[in-house]
């Protein structure tokens, strides 16, 4: 059977179980029970995508998608734990508690009249309702490393277009005409430097040539669509590697065009480095199992763009608290318009930037205030990572690594010894002038 789209060739090749690694122990149980209950009711079944490639190139596949000639209806019949979803994809979800199977009916790429699929003037894809046969859904796939297709049948692989020498030899490729595929989803490019990151694959040349030209795209796309890309782009314990292929390829103006235009600017390449620090910190907690919260991802990442904004408005003339306050706010608005960052994330990520500026003042108030603070540990980590561009910071580290370690007692009795110690008049004259106007016990008990 030929396919629908003119402009692709497909030839199948049959990779037998003894030719190829994937194993029935890397598939999840869950998954195993849609592909042989679809058998059995005389549908075709197939493990799809990711699961097929991760497996195929040693990994550990999370995520097992189905591809089947069985009509989302079809599917939901044979499951009582099946329910539809989906309006531009229509999808079967098959739920085993908290794992779920994602069942897709093979899709065609051109619509002959009978199915649902509706297109924006620019040829970017809405709607995607059309179905047709596994050569025509093998096509209209992104890359070829994605279009491989374990059979339950037989525990054969069944390549189409190319996809299992294209994983032999780490190639991300496009199937069709880049150009078109880039234009009909332009996520499509930051999947190509995700993956290939994950993968360590190279981008194949034709499939890379286009991206810096169409990277502007990608202001089309839906800013909370950006925000799930980004989050797997940086949360997936290879954020070195994909921030590095995002500057190789050009996207990383389209996508944190501040935070570019800042690191351009830098000319010691100290905020760069601080980045590259902190996205493999990042990488190490992933490594480790340890929580990272977006809005300290973000706040790396916005860091260079803050900085910048922060010098041009005191450049102006402007007090610094107002000016680190404005800073914050232009460069959260200006990102927003790109990445819906939701405020439970961009709220945390101000007030890191925003305690930076805390961590040099050593009245007792003020740092007894600065510990309790419910972001101070995030802050506190932050600092750290600002050694990596600049020293200046070695002894405000320092004093808050100590200042943890103490109980609040020690610690107020060394506050108040340096102070009169250091024959500081700027932190002595103010603490007078408190004693004056308050009452002893509001002093004595931190305040």
């Amino acid at each position: 059977m030929t396919p629908q789209d003119p402009n692709v060739t497909t030839s199948l090749r049959v990779i037998p179980r003894d030719q190829h690694s994937v194993s029935r122990k890397d598939i999840s149980p869950n998954a195993l029970r849609v592909l042989y209950r679809l058998r059995e009711g005389g549908f075709g079944a197939f493990l799809v995508g990711g699961a097929v490639r991760d497996a195929l190139v040693g990994g550990h596949p999370k995520d097992f998608d189905v591809a089947t000639d069985a009509t989302p209806e079809q599917v939901r019949a044979l499951f009582r734990n099946c329910r539809l979803i989906g309006r531009r994809f229509r999808l079967a979800h098959v739920v085993f508690g908290r794992e779920i199977i994602e069942v897709a009916t093979f899709r065609a790429n051109i619509d002959d009249g009978s199915g649902d699929r509706e297109t924006h003037e620019g040829g970017r894809v809405l709607r995607d309702n059309v179905f047709g046969s596994i050569e025509d859904d093998a096509v209209r796939r992104d890359f070829t490393a994605n279009a491989l297709y374990y059979a339950i049948e037989d525990f054969s692989i069944r390549d189409y277009v190319g996809g299992f020498e294209d994983v032999q030899n780490r190639l991300m490729r496009l199937i069709g005409d880049p150009e078109t595929r880039y234009r009909e989803d332009p996520v499509r490019m930051l999947r190509a430097v995700r993956l290939a990151a994950k993968l360590d694959f190279e981008i194949e040349a034709a499939t890379a040539a286009p991206i810096p030209m169409l990277a502007p795209l990608l202001a089309e796309s839906a800013p909370a669509r950006l925000f799930e890309e980004c989050l797997k782009l940086f949360l997936s314990g290879h954020a070195v590697a994909s921030f590095e292929r995002l500057e190789r390829h050009g996207l990383l103006s389209a996508l944190l065009p501040e935070t570019a235009a800042a690191l351009a600017s830098n000319r010691s390449g100290a905020l760069r480095r601080m980045l590259l620090a902190g996205l493999a910190g990042t990488d190490q907690r992933v490594a480790n199992d340890e929580p990272v919260s977006p809005a300290f991802l973000f706040a790396l990442l916005l860091w260079p763009a803050y900085c910048r904004s922060l010098m041009a408005l005191q450049a102006r003339g402007m007090h610094t608290a107002e000016a680190q306050r404005r800073a914050a706010d232009q460069v959260t608005v200006h990102q927003l318009q790109r990445i819906a960052l939701p405020r439970r994330f961009s709220l945390p990520m101000q007030e890191i930037w925003l305690l930076q500026s805390r961590f040099s003042q050593r009245q007792r108030k003020r740092v007894f205030r600065l510990l309790s603070h419910p972001r101070f540990r995030a802050a506190y980590d932050f600092l750290l990572l600002r050694l990596t561009a600049s020293n200046e910071h070695a002894a405000d580290v320092e004093f808050w690594r100590e200042a943890q370690l103490e109980s609040g007692d020690a610690l107020s009795a060394r506050l108040e010894a340096e102070a009169h110690g250091d024959g500081d008049t700027d932190d002595a004259a103010p603490r007078k002038r408190r004693r004056r106007r308050r009452s002893g016990s509001a002093v004595a008990a931190g305040e």
